[in-house]
Parts: C-alpha cells; sequence; structure tokens
C-alpha cells in the first residue's frame, strides 16, 4: 500500500530510537483513503454531485500510539488511494499535548484551504476546543465517535460542516468509545495497537489531554481479548496496549490491568509478543508483585514507560500528579529486582513555572541515579486553560539552561556496551529507513538492527551483536538460527503442576532431541538441565513456576504462556 506524509512523533513509546521509518513504508502516519459506504450513511441525503466510495481522503496524525490507533480505526472505514495532493478532502488527526504539534496542525489546514481541500479535524484539539478560531467552519469527528467518521467525511464533502463530539455511554457511564471490532488499516501491517481504555483518573495541572480524553472509561477484558485474537488471525505478530494512563485500567468496571494480561497472554500465538504503554506510578503500584511476573513471561516485553516528571515532591504537588518521587523509586527498585534487564522509560518536564534551582537538582540526582535508557525530556509548554498556563513562568533561558544539562547527561549513558558480541533473540516487525535494514527488538524492547536479507519481517531470530550505539544495536543473524514463524498455540499442558511434573516432563523432551531451554525462551532452564543435577533442575522450576501454576509449552520454539 503507497503512503505519504510524514509522522509527528511525540511519544517516547513511539520512537525510540535514530531509524526512522520513511512515508513509503508501513511506519508511516500519512496515508490517502478513498471513502467506503457505511451502513449508517445509506439514511444521508445525497447530493447530485457526490458519488458515495470515489472520493479520496487523505489522513495525518500526531501525537500518541492512541491517536494513531485511532486514525487505523478511521482509515478502516476508508479505501486507500496514494496521491495527497489529488485527494479531495484531509483528515487531520491531531495531538493537544505540546504547542508544536497543534502548530503544525494550524499550519496544515492553512495548505489544505490554499489547495482548496475540504477538511475534516479529529483528535485532541478539536475535541478539547472545537470553538478555536482556526477550527471555524471546519468539520469535526471527536475521539468517542470515530466509528462515524464516513458520515463526516461524505457530509463535509457534500459543503456541510458536521461536528460529533458526545461521549459514548453505556447505562449512563462512560465507556471506552468505539467498538474495537471496526476494521483497521494499520500503519504497519504487522502491529496492532489496542486501545484498553481513554481518558484517565488524574487532572494534573499542565495537561490538556484531560480535556479531550475526559474521564477513565474502560473497555471489557472480552473486547480487549477479542480484538487481540483477531489481529493475529490478520497476521499481527506484535501488540501494544495503549491509553492515556494503562495502569488506571479497569478501575472503572471493577476489573484491574492484571486480570487483563493474564487473559491476553493466554491468547497470544507462538512467535508473537505484547507490550505494554504508559503508566503512572500511583495506579502500578497497586500491582507490582502481580506486574513483576507479567514482565518476565516470554511473551511479555520487559519494557515499561513510567513517567516520573519531576524529581521534585513539591513540583509533583504542583503538578497534581498525586504521587511522590519515593512512590516511582519503588517501581522501578521493584522491577530492576524482579525482572532483570527490565527497560524503564520514563519523562521528565523541565522548568515547570514552580520549579527551583533546588527542586531541578534533584531532577539530576534521579536521572543520574538510574541511567535509564530512554529519556524524553520536554520543556514546559502553557496549554490554554490549564491552571499551569497561569502561573508566573521560569524566564525561558533558564529553562533551556535546564534542558541542555537533562540532554547532557542522557547522552552520556550508554545502556548497550556490555551486549557486543551477545547473542539476541529478535522479532523483526520493520524496515529501516535506509531500506538495508531490518528493525527488531529483543525481550527487553531495545531496537536491534541487522542487515536486511532473506524475509525476516514478523519472524524471530538469533542475533549476535556486532556494533552498540546510544540508541540501537545492530548484528548479524546467525546462519545456524532457523528463523521462526509465528504459529497457534496449539500447546501440550503437563498433566500435573508440581516441580516434579515439570522435571518428568523436560526429561522427556531431552530424550526426544528438543532443547527445553529453547522451547521456553528462558536461558536458566536450558542451563539447569545441561547442569544434569536434579536440585538445580527443581530450583529452576520454582523460579517458573513460583506458584505451582500449571505451564503451557509451545511445541515450538521460543515461547511459553501461563494460565
Amino acid at each position: 500500500m503507497a503512503c505519504s506524509g510524514n509522522a509527528e512523533l511525540e511519544d517516547i513509546e513511539d520512537l525510540r530510537g535514530e531509524f526512522i521509518i520513511h512515508a513509503n513504508q508501513p511506519g508511516s502516519n500519512g496515508v490517502i483513503r478513498h471513502v467506503k459506504r457505511s451502513k449508517m450513511s445509506k439514511c444521508l441525503p445525497e447530493a447530485d454531485s457526490f458519488i458515495p466510495g470515489t472520493q479520496r481522503v487523505y489522513v495525518k496524525t500526531w501525537g500518541c500510539s492512541h491517536n494513531n490507533s485511532d486514525s487505523e480505526y478511521m482509515a478502516g472505514q476508508l479505501a486507500a488511494n496514494d496521491d495527497k495532493k489529488e485527494a479531495d478532502l484531509w483528515l487531520l488527526n491531531s495531538c493537544t499535548v505540546k504547542n508544536p504539534a497543534e502548530d503544525h496542525l494550524k499550519n496544515e489546514i492553512n495548505l489544505a484551504k490554499k489547495l482548496q481541500k475540504s477538511v475534516v479535524i479529529a483528535g485532541c484539539v478539536s475535541q478539547a476546543a472545537p470553538n478555536s478560531q482556526f477550527l471555524y467552519g471546519l468539520s469535526i469527528v471527536g475521539v468517542q465517535q470515530i466509528d462515524r467518521v464516513v458520515e463526516v467525511v461524505e457530509e463535509t464533502l457534500k459543503g456541510n460542516s458536521v461536528r460529533l463530539l458526545s461521549q459514548k455511554k453505556e447505562n449512563g457511564k462512560k465507556c471506552g468509545g468505539a467498538s474495537l471490532l471496526l476494521p483497521k488499516i494499520r500503519k504497519n501491517p504487522l502491529i496492532e495497537i489496542i486501545p484498553i481504555n481513554t481518558g484517565c483518573l488524574n487532572q494534573c495541572t499542565y495537561c490538556k489531554t484531560k480535556h479531550a480524553r475526559g474521564n477513565l472509561g474502560s473497555y471489557s477484558i472480552q473486547e480487549i481479548v477479542e480484538r487481540a485474537q483477531q489481529a493475529f488471525s490478520e497476521g499481527v505478530v506484535e501488540i501494544w496496549l495503549t491509553s492515556e494512563d494503562t495502569g488506571a485500567y479497569g478501575r472503572d468496571i471493577g476489573v484491574t490491568l492484571p486480570d487483563l494480561l493474564w487473559q491476553l497472554v493466554k491468547v497470544i500465538p507462538v512467535g508473537c509478543m505484547l507490550r505494554l504503554g504508559m503508566t503512572n506510578p500511583p495506579y502500578i503500584l497497586d500491582h507490582l508483585e502481580e506486574m513483576s511476573k507479567i514482565f518476565a513471561l516470554p511473551c511479555v516485553y520487559g519494557f515499561l514507560h513510567v513517567p516520573v516528571q519531576s524529581g521534585s515532591d513539591q513540583v509533583l504537588s504542583d503538578m497534581k500528579r498525586e504521587y511522590f518521587v519515593s512512590d516511582f523509586e519503588k517501581v522501578v527498585d521493584f522491577l530492576k529486582e524482579k525482572v532483570p534487564g527490565i527497560t524503564i522509560a520514563t519523562d521528565i518536564i523541565c522548568g515547570f513555572p514552580t520549579e527551583t534551582e533546588e527542586d531541578f537538582e534533584g531532577t539530576v540526582q534521579l536521572i543520574e541515579k538510574y541511567k535509564f535508557p530512554s529519556l524524553f525530556i520536554n520543556q514546559f509548554y502553557p496549554r490554554p486553560n490549564t491552571p499551569a498556563a497561569k502561573m508566573p513562568r521560569i524566564a525561558t533561558q533558564i529553562v533551556k539552561q535546564r534542558t541542555k544539562r537533562l540532554s547532557r547527561i542522557f547522552e552520556h549513558v550508554l545502556p548497550y556496551t556490555d551486549r557486543l558480541g551477545s547473542i539476541q533473540h529478535v522479532l523483526i516487525t520493520e524496515v529501516a529507513h535506509d531500506k538495508k535494514h531490518y528493525v527488531g527488538h529483543n525481550k527487553y524492547y531495545e531496537q536491534i538492527l541487522l542487515r536486511k536479507e532473506d524475509d525476516l519481517l514478523g519472524k524471530m531470530c538469533d542475533v549476535e551483536i556486532t556494533f552498540t550505539g546510544k540508541h540501537y544495536m545492530m548484528g548479524t543473524r546467525l546462519k545456524r538460527s532457523k528463523p521462526s514463524k509465528p504459529c497457534s498455540l496449539k500447546a501440550l499442558k503437563f498433566a500435573g503442576s508440581s516441580a516434579g511434573d515439570f522435571v518428568f516432563y523436560a526429561l522427556v523432551f531431552m530424550l526426544c532431541g528438543l532443547d527445553i531451554g529453547r522451547v521456553l525462551g528462558i536461558g536458566p532452564v536450558c542451563r539447569a538441565l545441561r547442569s544434569h543435577n536434579p536440585l538445580t533442575w527443581m530450583g529452576s522450576v520454582r523460579r517458573i513456576c513460583p506458584d505451582n501454576k500449571a505451564v503451557w509449552v509451545a511445541p515450538c520454539p521460543d515461547r511459553t504462556a501461563y494460565t
């Protein structure tokens, strides 16, 4: 599918390396579509000049993975065309997190008007401030109304201005939004982005997204699991769970994030992976023990994005972040202890209006203490109609100096130097912009590139690391390692759940010539079994099955799901 346009990425989860996917590759956000007819649009009167299904629509997205998922759903209700300049209408999906993203939106609107294109605005800018002067006369599709984008597009092409901004409710309560089972056109056909909830439980003083996404509204576990199963059946190999705060999932419907994740890992096919999106510290604190077990599973990336925003309790209080620095440290310390190697990414807002030099030094100490491999540093932007926008601002020069200092500290962090010569198990999901390399990630969602050869997209392979950089590693595929394709989880369940049963079946696997360590994808098991020491076997089993849960072992390499 041909694509055009450039991606505007504002979230650390969307871009973690130096290799950016070009517009003509699956990672692009700019895509042109034809309008498809929807059942609901049949009741609309049609002008004589309007021929359904022939209008060309250009889709451009700014912002987080939730916004990208919304665009994929809207694109799924439209059919593709590949010429932006020839498009009849531009669908612009906006982000309200920072001023630059909104400025880009305004520029794109002005360009569309200059080229005499019809425009529909989606996303958080138009939802939060629909009466903004620059949106005057433009059609808007709300963040919870993306299933009605065809209506809005068709009416706009007839010359009408349509605005659908209401929230979806069930039994008087806000729900997650449009159905997760809507058709989709993915920007990367191998990656499915599933919004598990919309909105949040906080009211941060600097945040405009709350004005758009509102209070927490969670999808049911069944809806999310069904969406994942559908995606896997369509060839997806990687699932991203996204929302404004994944840790808050389910608190409005009486379930928890671990409840959801334990159900999801049951349906993840062999050779596929799950990545959890951003969560704030207060909500994951309640589930640290369960979350550590989930992150240790071979089919779940050992990666978590936990924004701290400041190393000062006073600044966090002024931001209304509802946690202390010590809470954040507890999350990081616990996960690092229980899941060795886990990647923790975080965000910092530099120059918040009440940030003193002492407050800033607290942030510096926090960054130096943990040496985060992924750190997103933002200068404070006053967003209209937020409490922080009314606070006296710090001098721009001081904010720039602080930002540069944090950036220098981060640039000296080289997280991958000890990986040179190591063997990494990698899931390949993209082609780099130079078209000469594949892009993949290991268990800890660390970016690894290897020379493009054979057909490795969507497959897992072993890679020997030959180069380490600041944001990525490079390596060569081990020829003795045959790439493994994803396959259905047709598992063999152990007859018992005890450690003794596990060892018995492990021996059976070994006698059959199978490397149980490869089957499980867990190195300690492989080493323990090769030691020929029953006590060592039992110790490894206890590490894997601390609660004596039943174990499902897939009859092909590299993945095990636990029930």
